[in-house]
């Protein structure tokens, strides 16, 4: 046991990686690079190996959020050639102590680098949000994401879809059982158990690109921010096409915008978002402020143009 969290399990793996190691770790059934491994490389066979129980580790603790999360059988390969995140591994050295077994594997779907990022993504955010939930007490809050969870786990197979169904119902969850106060409460809690930001001087920007890269939005642009000296508040315009997030009940969940946002300037969070339709993309207006009250943080509320 190297951790009892996410985070410290994933920064156990960081830390055995080497950027020029030969070995690597796959599923041996379907050719996976499993999460959160994917992409690393370790510099000997046992240091994979360790890497390999603490990837089962941390797959098994993220399954208490997401039961539908693939069962691998990870195993240490030998590689010196480039490693691609989406190729099958041939010839690679296997003997019997590299397996790590576990139950069946539930997907064989051999995802693309850019579905893996958003999956780990998707992951990370709810298993952020369900450990401080878990701490805070709400275990109402919890019972119900998961109890709708299970309900489309029973008529959607494509497990990417379930990370993202997943997302929208916490969101809703969120949105209707807790205030806004807390709301912002748990959001700004569950923003320090991510990895901490590089600083940046841009932090909306560094985040709407963050959730560009991990196939979160497909492009947006931005207006300067308006700041309103009086209120004490900044507000900006952000458009944003081919959100990967469908409306629940007349809102759009946007808690996985707020969440980084809150990681990367906790001195101004989010005070409240509103959402226009756009004609299938969304125009959205964030306002933050240092001392009001929060609104729209877990889902915002859909208006129509004026």
């Amino acid at each position: 046991m190297v951790g009892t969290t996410l985070i410290e399990i994933r920064e156990h793996i960081e830390a055995l990686a080497s950027d020029d190691g030969e070995y690597y770790l796959i599923c041996g059934r379907t050719g996976d690079h499993p999460v959160p491994a994917a992409g690393k490389r370790f510099d000997g066979r046992t240091t994979a190996q360790s890497a390999a129980r603490a990837t089962e580790q941390y797959r098994a603790v993220l399954r208490r959020y997401d039961p539908q999360l693939p069962h691998y059988d990870v195993i240490v390969c030998q590689d010196t050639g480039p490693l691609t995140s989406n190729s099958r591994p041939m010839n690679h050295s296997r003997d019997d102590n590299d397996w790590t077994l576990t139950e069946p594997v539930l997907d064989t779907t051999v995802r693309d680098s850019a579905q893996q990022d958003l999956v780990e993504f998707c992951h990370r955010v709810t298993a952020a949000v369900f450990e401080t939930l878990s701490d805070a007490g709400y275990d109402a809050v919890e019972t119900a994401v998961m109890g709708a969870y299970f309900d489309l786990a029973e008529t959607i197979a494509n497990p990417d879809l379930l990370c993202l169904c997943l997302l929208e119902n916490m969101s809703t969850e969120l949105d209707t059982r807790l205030t806004p106060t807390e709301q912002a409460d748990i959001l700004a809690h569950a923003s320090t158990r991510l990895t901490a930001p590089e600083a940046t001087e841009n932090p909306l920007t560094a985040t709407l690109t963050l959730l560009q890269e991990r196939g979160l939005v497909g492009g947006y642009t931005r207006s300067p921010w308006s700041i309103d000296l009086d209120a004490g508040t900044r507000s900006v315009v952000v458009k944003i096409s081919e959100y990967a997030l469908s409306p629940q009940q007349g809102r759009l969940p946007v808690l996985p915008v707020v969440l980084d946002l809150y990681r990367r300037q906790p001195d101004w969070p989010p005070s409240s978002l509103q959402v226009v339709d756009n004609g299938g993309d969304w125009k959205v207006t964030l306002v933050l402020a240092r001392e009001a009250e929060p609104n729209g943080l877990a889902s915002a509320p859909i208006h129509s143009e004026v």
